[in-house]
């Protein structure tokens, strides 16, 4: 079996940010991983589904859920544009993921600015992988909501 680099999924997230960008969606995607194996691929979908909750890591993890057959993700590693928002924190703690890798931090809304203790315990996290590119597209993305 071929190994991936972290680079490797977060690069697959990127693209799925992409298309978030291009349906004029924030752009976050995500991609789920287990056993080295992308399983499910998401974005934000807030404004194509009217619903709030359509982050990309909430549809990744259902999206796994489903392919997997199982509501516990303990062998599966989100990989993710953004830091998690508390929702997806929260979603994350009880799908009880394996880990969590995500490109740029979010100051205003992550996660780790609000509290801690948000994570599974056993959750592995490794943030700031291709930070640059993630943070360049959301950058992008806000100038142009800004003209």
């Amino acid at each position: 079996m071929e190994l991936y680099t972290p680079e490797y999924f977060m690069n697959e997230a990127l693209k799925q940010a992409k298309m978030a960008y291009e349906e004029g969606e924030i752009p976050v995607g995500a991609v789920m991983v287990c056993r080295n194996r992308v399983i499910a691929r998401a974005y934000n979908q807030t404004e194509k589904l009217t619903d709030v909750t359509a982050h990309a890591e909430i549809l990744a993890i259902t999206a796994a859920s489903d392919a997997l057959g199982a509501k516990y993700l303990t062998e599966c590693e989100l990989y993710v544009t953004l830091e998690p928002c508390v929702m997806c924190a929260g979603a994350s703690f009880w799908a009880q993921l394996g880990g969590i890798h995500f490109a740029a931090s979010d100051p205003r809304r992550g996660y780790s600015n609000v509290s801690s203790g948000l994570l599974h315990p056993k959750t592995k996290v490794s943030k700031g992988i291709m930070q640059a590119e993630a943070k360049e597209l959301l950058d992008s993305f806000f100038e142009q909501l800004r003209k």
